[in-house]
């Protein structure tokens, strides 16, 4: 009998039932939002108690450490932070995990994530969804013909309203008193956030930009490759608000449209590393000139240098965990454990490549202390 051939597609796990329910969910964003309004009325008992204090929002480029981030602060005991299980029913985080409880078959063997980059994960795993929030409340977020930077001025108190009654919920659903997020979306929102909490922070990896532009390359081949041979792929990600890889890859608009538009030709014309490092540079540029004009934000932001992760792993958490004023527990060694080197695969730029990159990324990286090229090998996937 002729074995199939192993497809891309096949290390990205999307079940029928799950395709099916997370149309019913895009197709009516609307009867969605309603329907959370009513469980926060029915639970209100429940959370009516509950605050919102000193969220922990982990924010910044793919590809720049933030999952390894995640995975070890969503360890603490005193935070809950969305899970694989949250999918597709977001809105409804009471009701659906009380559904999801009842029908366990009973505990999943961890598979590595179809990123093939080796972590591993279960439906308890954490995960980055509350983009599908935010999208159900501000229509073309992700269109990068605008601007897709929120703040102040952009304002809206039934986002703000339902957001924050969401997050009481999911506190209540995991019982935990501290909220943890990853969205690398957040950081066109950091303004908007610190005006909800006045009492957030937040952490902002980074990477030097040669080898993050080949993993970002990387990144975007495999997804690309793997939602062109199943459909349910790109349906999924788009979905969950996944914009970063993939058929569906939309740059984010700083306030540039210039600088986006001329990203793009360069992806649609075949230039990704140019494309890719011209992107790093806008991202990196836009976040440290917020950090510069605006005062409030520096004493709540901490960029991470993921490089300064894998050569001091303890150090790195101690001072992550301090700056989101969370205990140390055993993160620190945990850290130690978890984070090294990558052995998956192998940078593969000439030095002309490498070149482009740097001339393209220099004034940007610059500023967050990549200054030594002779040290990009070092850097981490």
């Amino acid at each position: 009998m002729k074995q199939r051939t192993r497809r891309e597609g096949d290390h990205f796990h999307v079940p029928l039932w799950l395709d099916i329910l997370g149309g019913l969910v895009e197709g009516w964003p609307e009867l969605w939002m309603r329907l959370g309004e009513w469980e926060t009325r029915t639970l209100e008992p429940r959370i009516e108690h509950v605050a919102i204090r000193r969220p922990i929002y982990i924010a910044g480029l793919a590809r720049s450490g933030s999952t390894i981030l995640l995975e070890l602060l969503a360890r603490h005991p005193e935070v809950a932070t969305h899970r694989y299980r949250d999918f597709p029913m977001l809105h409804i985080p009471w009701f659906w995990n009380r559904f999801v409880d009842l029908a366990a078959a009973g505990p999943q063997a961890p598979r590595e994530r179809a990123h093939r980059d080796g972590i591993r994960v279960t439906e308890e795993s954490p995960e980055a969804f509350e983009e599908m929030i935010w999208m159900s409340m501000f229509p073309g977020l992700h269109d990068p013909k605008v601007c897709n930077v929120l703040d102040e001025r952009h304002a809206n108190s039934e986002f703000d309203s339902f957001y924050t009654d969401h997050l009481r919920k999911l506190l209540v659903v995991r019982s935990a008193p501290r909220y943890l997020a990853k969205g690398n979306y957040n950081v066109t929102r950091l303004r908007y956030l610190l005006k909800l909490f006045p009492d957030a922070r937040f952490i902002i990896p980074i990477r030097g930009p040669v080898w993050h532009v080949a993993s970002l390359m990387k990144q975007h081949a495999l997804l690309t490759r793997a939602a062109a041979e199943m459909p349910r792929v790109q349906r999924y990600m788009r979905r969950a608000g996944h914009f970063e890889f993939g058929l569906d890859l939309h740059a984010v608009n700083v306030g540039d449209p210039e600088a986006v538009e001329n990203i793009q030709r360069l992806w649609d014309r075949g230039r990704e590393i140019e494309g890719w490092a011209r992107y790093w540079s806008m991202i990196y540029s836009y976040i440290a000139n917020a950090l510069e004009t605006t005062p409030e934000l520096r004493n709540v932001v901490l960029v991470v240098r993921f490089e300064d992760m894998c050569d001091n792993p303890r150090e790195s958490m101690i001072r992550i965990l301090r700056h989101a004023e969370l205990s140390e527990e055993t993160l620190p060694a945990m850290a130690e454990k978890k984070i090294r080197l990558p052995a998956y695969y192998q940078l593969s730029f000439t030095p002309d490549q490498r070149r482009l990159i740097w001339e393209c990324t220099n004034e940007t990286a610059s500023r967050f202390g990549y200054t030594d090229v002779r040290r990009e090998h070092t850097a981490i996937v």
